[in-house]
């Protein structure tokens, strides 16, 4: 695992937390629609640069 990767998915994480975060303070949905995108695009990218595709 490189370490691009590696800080890709962790900070995918971390705004998952963010979300979760969000969710219960009942911040307004378009914010949490926007990070919950965010989040999903630090996940791919993280998961795509893994070295297990070829």
């Amino acid at each position: 695992m490189s370490g691009l990767s590696t800080v890709l998915i962790l900070v995918g994480l971390f705004l998952v937390g963010g979300i979760i975060s969000f969710v219960k303070q009942g911040m307004p949905r378009s914010l949490v629609t926007l990070l919950s995108i965010g989040a999903g695009l630090c996940l791919v990218a993280g998961v795509l640069r893994l070295d297990y595709w070829s």
